[in-house]
């Protein structure tokens, strides 16, 4: 029997009792309650038609860019960046699936309701593949910051199995981590779907919260800063010795090697500042109302700064579209008008 309830927003909780669970309307993964006018649920309505256009657009752009990088071999050079994207179109694809669910507005029944619930409407695995994506980008980052700033290194252990098992560790922990996290905290009352909502105890709820937003917030801007930070250094330091070494008799191969690693860093590094400009403004909002049990929703603030960090996933394939040359080599041929240079 469930004595406690809180109505939860990103994995952290807002304080409410058995009763007022019966008064709260879900929008998924985030729970606010139905004394908002009813302007609240025709904004809901526009937020999740909008989400399943981002989902369409998304699933459309990433497809192409996992187009492009089979046919120009790139999934095998860049298999942690190619992981990447696949879990962007997984991601599209999911918010196509269960924002389309909750249109529907399905009355939830039985043992199919339950897991329905439990896997779909609780956006369980849409989360766990946007986790799995935050886990595997920071492993893009040390990659490319063990290959940069410690090349011999990186030539000594990096193999294929050690990138494999990143990918493996990014699915495995993302599903894991999402998937017990619903369990503990989801159920189904009166056919609508309640998701991170049923907490052992207030605290409980804020302790997750924190560590959740530590975990994949604060770390993950740390790791990117230093990283990244420490990459851009190294690729001065070579670019000058390499001018001071220029002349008739200068390798081209070594000037294209390297001119090839830069692009992809420089990739990088767009999305990963792309990431932290449409996630952190969302996540911090939702810490900020989950440590102070006083605040409310503002539908407002919650629909923009949500809708902006799943735009992340429908905008992440331009990117690679416009900054990943062998990419954007594919793509061009792609278009029509396009005629090759004589």
């Amino acid at each position: 029997m469930l004595e406690q309830s809180y109505s939860t927003v990103s994995h952290l909780s807002v304080p409410m009792t058995t009763t007022d669970v019966e008064e709260v309307h879900t929008t998924g993964r985030y729970t606010m309650t139905s004394s908002s006018s009813s302007s609240s649920y025709g904004a809901e309505f526009y937020f999740q038609s909008a989400v399943v256009v981002i989902g369409i657009v998304g699933a459309a752009a990433n497809a192409l860019i996992i187009y492009a990088m089979i046919v120009s071999k790139q999934h095998k050079k860049q298999l942690l960046i190619f992981n990447q994207n696949v879990f962007d179109l997984c991601s599209s694809l999911l918010l196509i699936i269960v924002f389309t669910l909750k249109l529907c507005n399905i009355h939830l029944t039985g043992v199919l309701g339950y897991w329905l619930c439990m896997i779909l409407l609780s956006e369980n695995i849409l989360w766990a593949s946007i986790t799995a994506s935050v886990i595997n980008l920071m492993s893009i980052t040390v990659e490319r910051y063990l290959k940069v700033v410690h090349p011999s290194w990186s030539t000594k252990w990096i193999r294929k199995w050690v990138e494999w098992s990143a990918v493996a560790f990014a699915w495995i922990a993302g599903t894991v981590y999402n998937m017990t996290l619903v369990l503990l905290t989801s159920n189904v009352v009166d056919g609508v779907c309640y998701s991170y909502v049923f907490w052992k105890s207030r605290l409980a709820a804020i302790v997750h919260g924190i560590w959740n937003f530590i975990s994949l917030n604060v770390v993950v801007i740390f790791v990117f800063i230093f990283c990244y930070g420490r990459i851009l250094a190294v690729i001065r330091r070579q670019a000058r010795v390499m001018a001071g070494h220029s002349g008739p008799g200068s390798s081209s191969t070594h000037t294209q090697s390297h001119q090839i690693q830069t692009n992809v860093i420089k990739t990088m590094i767009i999305v990963s500042a792309f990431y932290v400009i449409t996630w952190v403004p969302c996540n911090v909002y939702f810490l900020l109302v989950n440590i102070n049990a006083n605040l409310t929703l503002i539908d407002i603030y919650y629909y923009v700064s949500l809708f902006f960090a799943f735009f992340y996933i429908c905008a992440n394939p331009f990117i690679y579209a416009t900054k990943f040359e062998p990419v954007k080599r594919i793509l061009v041929g792609l278009i029509p008008c396009v005629m090759p240079q004589q």
